[in-house]
């Protein structure tokens, strides 16, 4: 943590083996508040070069500001989706449209939000693939990280660990990919992988 920069209070470790057999690791927070989580049940299938190697590319996440560009996309999509909904409170199609009719003489900021809320996730179901390409990109990118930091034959052998524990699958469907995984294939990040795991 030292060598990457990363000064935390520490490097937190959560007990959720008492829940499932479920593995993981995550960074989280801003400031003073960030830090590194590992799972009980993952810590105890890796060998020390492989937590280092997790831990190295969660601090990837860290050094490329992966949390402050997804607040950032986050602020504006909701940003985007809030001028969205006030041009809508005032368009009386809006409402019929969707079986309404309107008071247009008086306020219907609440009956808009209702209606906003039933109305949008068919079309939030578009932005789905851009939202899980992003968050694939910086998965790559926390890799990359990871190798330069660490082993990558170590980083690759906690990721089959990892997908073993979790029981997903090492090939899923590609468009399924596109829409869902926030993370990329383990096939596709060994293959990135591959020039650093000699």
């Amino acid at each position: 943590m030292q060598r990457c920069g990363f000064s935390a209070k520490g490097l937190f470790v959560m007990d959720g083996s008492r829940r499932s057999a479920h593995a993981n690791a995550y960074f989280t927070g801003l400031g003073a508040a960030k830090r590194v989580v590992f799972f009980d049940t993952l810590l105890k299938q890796l060998s020390p070069g492989e937590v280092e190697a997790v831990l190295a590319h969660e601090l990837g996440h860290f050094k490329h500001h992966h949390v402050t560009k997804r607040m950032v996309a986050m602020f504006g999509l909701s940003l985007a989706g809030l001028a969205l909904l006030g041009w809508l409170a005032g368009q009386s199609w809006f409402y019929t449209a969707l079986g309404v009719q309107p008071n247009l003489g008086a306020p219907n900021d609440a009956l808009a939000l209702l209606l906003f809320m039933l109305a949008v996730p068919p079309f939030g179901y578009f932005v789905l693939p851009l939202m899980a390409q992003l968050s694939r990109k910086h998965e790559f990118e926390a890799d990359a990280y990871a190798c330069a930091q660490a082993s990558g034959s170590d980083l690759a052998n906690a990721l089959l660990k990892l997908h073993e524990d979790n029981a997903s699958t090492l090939t899923p469907d590609p468009l399924y990919v596109r829409f869902y995984y926030s993370h990329p294939p383990p096939s596709e990040r060994l293959a990135a992988m591959k020039p650093h795991s000699a």
